[in-house]
């Protein structure tokens, strides 16, 4: 992995309901800091981790579950810069290089999100046509990229 240094590694998740390919339902959560925000699930890499094992630890640590199953992985890492507020309290970070995956719930996942370090107040599915008006504009070039990529895959 090659990333450069002004960004924090990180793994981002498209999670679809279990009645997926029926119903292509996306989770996306209300972050608790920023009331009326909503994103997918994602989380640093931590120093010497593998990035599919961060994603399950992340999943687990913000949602209270990891009960899904790998669909598809973005082929390449996709990287942002934070907003001013935002690249402040990030420091010495500009901005993050994630690795996304789609994944899709086990039948029995149960969301939890009052977790150790609780990170988001509420959730829910929505279409892949109401995604992008619910998510924090800073984001949205890099869920457009990755959301398209898996429509054009024909898995959303």
């Amino acid at each position: 992995m090659s990333i450069q240094p002004q960004y924090r590694p990180n793994v981002a998740m498209i999670i679809v309901s279990h009645r997926y390919p029926e119903k292509k339902e996306i989770f996306i959560a209300e972050r608790n800091d920023l009331l009326g925000i909503w994103q997918f699930p994602q989380g640093g890499i931590d120093n010497g981790e593998e990035v599919k094992e961060a994603l399950f630890r992340e999943m687990e640590e913000e949602i209270g579950t990891n009960d899904a199953e790998i669909i598809a992985e973005y082929p390449a890492w996709i990287s942002y810069d934070f907003p001013t507020k935002i690249a402040e309290k990030m420091k010495p970070y500009k901005g993050q290089t994630q690795r996304y995956f789609l994944l899709k719930f086990g039948e029995n996942a149960e969301i939890n999100l009052a977790t150790e370090h609780p990170e988001f107040s509420d959730h829910k599915f929505v279409s892949v046509e109401d995604l992008l008006d619910l998510t924090a504009h800073f984001k949205k070039p890099v869920y457009e990229k990755v959301v398209n990529y898996f429509k054009d895959e024909g898995l959303l």
